[in-house]
């Protein structure tokens, strides 16, 4: 389909899945095939890939409950599952729903066309057999997996033992899945020399990280500070961003609190943690649509160096000498394309890493600048995606609520243990008395020193009692509105009573609700109130 000016009208797509695996392999996998982008960055990709359900990758060191949080999510054991003090996983398990419960050994996994893993071949057999996929019919299973990996430990022997690029495996993983939960034991907040080198190499995905500080129920407030504190500031060195990555801090686990003072604190937290994840199923089609960008740029920027190689490349003699000056030179070949080709510094590949990699491989082989395979990917970069994010918030409306649901994700919605329930504007909520009642002999002390008018005073005199509580006009408005409940202009003692109340709320550090609650309504208003 072409307009008349010649250029091509952007792809029309019947879904976001689809469109992205034909973006993929007609605009992007010819560019990535012909500059040998597979041998350098990541393998390609495949259907499985785009059709998988969201994956949640969990890192950290041994101890600090990865596998314990799994179960406290799904509120089930999954098979291969053991939990100690000393390192137990040893393995990464994919946790998948099926409807047979068994364990799928890591060799029959990679050769399974529909499970996202078959490029894992790459990292050999040391690797498959350390990997294993727990299949078991779960409930949060049914919206997203779960990826457990083998504890961290410190030292250059664990490194050696581990007869694979462990770092590599992970950075693997972080390109593929949703969201990356870094686990930390705020009882013993060491960071070992290998985990700085994993949050190092989960470098260019820190939009999908997030820090569990678990375990923070065994310990009082104030050391619970410091280590919050001192979490901050490690964090801050290794990972190097400017932007905070967000800390979630409680005990993810279904035993009773050993310190429970911050109970309010691990409550909210662990709300926020379960709603971060229920949304992945939501945003899974966006974060897929985000990767394949992140992946387009990368396979351009590799394509201008591997063309600049060739270039410089002799035809018949001093190849050898060539090759070892033009790695050395690498970066101020680099800088040459950033100038040339208006690109960001942050786009180009670890220099290290590159120069690594390009020691073994023959130049002679490399091709030169193809404009025609780079013009596909502009054009994906800049017309065809731009359609796919329509389609993206298309299908989300169309889409009814989509959330993980079962296991833990359950019990913050049953009965009164949902986070603040009967607090703040809450209170009093399953009281059959009015809740402002208890206070009410105090407020019509002040009502009545306001010279009421017909049993009600008007908004300058409320004002003048009000503005005591120092809160800024805009929430004492939100206040007045949900006072008056017959929108009348001025409040009867009931009305005066309730705002009092109101304020306390605020004052306590609730939120205000943005109608009034039933139980809050004065008793004489229930029949008219709006």
């Amino acid at each position: 389909m072409f307009k008349r000016d010649g250029k091509k009208d952007p792809e029309l797509f019947q879904n976001v899945s689809e469109g992205l695996k034909k973006l993929y392999r007609t605009k992007l996998f010819p560019l990535e095939d012909t500059y040998r982008f597979h041998d350098f960055h990541s393998p390609a990709l495949e259907d499985a890939d785009f059709d998988n359900k969201p994956m949640v990758l969990l890192v950290g060191q041994y101890s600090t409950g990865k596998t314990t949080f799994i179960r406290h999510l799904m509120e089930q054991d999954f098979p291969g599952m053991r939990i100690g003090p000393e390192p137990t996983t040893d393995s990464f398990i994919a946790v998948m729903h099926g409807e047979q419960e068994g364990l799928i050994p890591g060799n029959a996994l990679v050769v399974d066309p529909k499970k996202p893993f078959r490029k894992l071949n790459a990292f050999g057999n040391a690797f498959l057999n350390r990997f294993v996929c727990a299949q078991m019919p779960n409930a949060v299973l049914e919206s997203i997996s779960i990826i457990d990996t083998p504890g961290i430990l410190s030292g250059e022997k664990q490194r050696i033992s581990r007869g694979y690029d462990f770092a590599a495996v992970l950075e693997w993983f972080a390109e593929r899945v949703d969201r990356i939960i870094l686990l930390f034991d705020a009882h013993k907040l060491d960071i070992s020399d290998e985990f700085s080198e994993v949050i190092r190499a989960l470098k260019n995905h820190e939009d999908k990280m997030r820090v569990v500080l678990n375990k923070a129920d065994q310990i009082g407030t104030q050391q619970l500070m410091r280590v919050y504190g001192a979490l901050m500031w490690s964090l801050g060195k290794i990972v190097g961003t400017p932007e905070v990555i967000r800390v979630y801090i409680g005990s993810f686990w279904a035993q009773p609190l050993l310190v429970p003072d911050n109970r309010k604190l691990f409550e909210a937290e662990e709300q926020d943690l379960f709603k971060d994840i229920q949304g992945l199923p939501r945003n899974a089609a966006l974060r897929k649509l985000n990767d394949l960008i992140k992946r387009a740029r990368l396979a351009k920027v590799h394509a201008y160096i591997i063309s600049s190689l060739k270039k410089e490349m002799p035809n018949m003699f001093g190849k050898e000498n060539k090759k070892k000056e033009l790695i050395a030179n690498l970066g101020e070949i680099y800088a040459r394309i950033e100038k040339e080709h208006q690109i960001s510094p942050g786009d180009f590949p670890k220099l290290a890493k590159m120069q690594e990699i390009l020691a073994n491989q023959d130049f002679s082989k490399f091709q030169a600048v193809k404009p025609k395979l780079l013009e596909a990917v502009e054009d994906m970069l800049a017309n065809d995606i731009a359609k796919l994010m329509t389609l993206v918030r298309q299908e989300e409306a169309a889409m009814p609520s989509q959330a993980v649901q079962g296991g833990a994700f359950e019990g913050t919605m049953n009965g009164p243990f949902g986070h603040g329930y009967g607090e703040g504007a809450g209170e009093g909520i399953d009281e059959l008395e009015w809740v402002v009642a208890r206070d009410k002999p105090t407020y019509d002390e002040i009502f009545y020193t306001l010279s009421p008018v017909n049993g009600k005073v008007s908004g300058a005199m409320a004002k003048k009692e009000m503005v005591k509580s120092k809160l800024p006009n805009t929430v004492l408005g939100k206040i007045w509105k949900l006072a008056d409940v017959d929108k009348d202009g001025f409040l009867d003692d009931e009305e005066f009573a309730l705002a009092n109340h109101l304020i306390k709320v605020k004052l306590e550090g609730h939120e205000l609700p943005t109608d009034l609650p039933e139980h809050l309504i004065p008793p004489s208003k229930r029949g008219h109130a709006e």
